[in-house]
């Protein structure tokens, strides 16, 4: 099953989020468990089933990384568990400075000053990389697309970091 076709959506990395979620909506009434209370077990399970593929499609759609991770999939490239790394030196580089800086923060005179302009930092970056990954996509470069999308996931995963940091301090 592909995942824009159940939702009626055309297949890419930039989609309409409003008509993705009305759609779910649709989806998940038509086949909700407890309109099937009265049925065999069989069509219980089923519309169970049909339930968590739903979900799971909608999780996958709504978030930027997980559709381009699904499209690259659909096109042959699967990064799921996948062992490669990035191998462009110049962001090699820059992943040790934010590996340093963010191991920092919580000596520097005020952290959460420092913690925000890292963050505006991972936010334009994100931008930009997200521009670069749909570009990609849309042109079937994907070679260029999984590069792109495994620099985004470093990104979020240090994002992810500088959250937990924050929250350590708010305490």
């Amino acid at each position: 099953m592909n995942y824009f076709e159940l939702f009626a959506l055309p297949q890419g990395f930039e989609l309409d989020g409003a008509a993705l979620a009305s759609r779910y909506r649709e989806l998940q009434r038509a086949v909700h468990p407890d309109k099937f209370a009265a049925a065999s077990d069989r069509e219980r399970m089923l519309a169970v089933h049909k339930t968590a593929e739903i979900n799971d499609a909608f999780e996958t759609l709504k978030s930027p990384l997980s559709r381009a991770e699904y499209l690259l999939r659909l096109n042959g490239i699967e990064l799921r568990g996948e062992t490669a790394t990035v191998k462009d030196p110049l962001f090699l580089m820059q992943q040790m400075e934010w590996r340093e800086a963010l191991a920092e923060l919580p000596g520097n005179a005020d952290p959460m000053e420092g913690a925000m302009a890292l963050e505006r930092e991972f936010v334009d970056l994100r931008k930009t990389m997200l521009a670069e990954l749909a570009s990609h996509l849309d042109g079937a470069n994907w070679p260029q697309a999984a590069d792109t999308l495994r620099k985004l996931k470093f990104v979020d995963k240090l994002e992810q970091e500088l959250s937990l940091l924050e929250e350590q301090w708010e305490l």
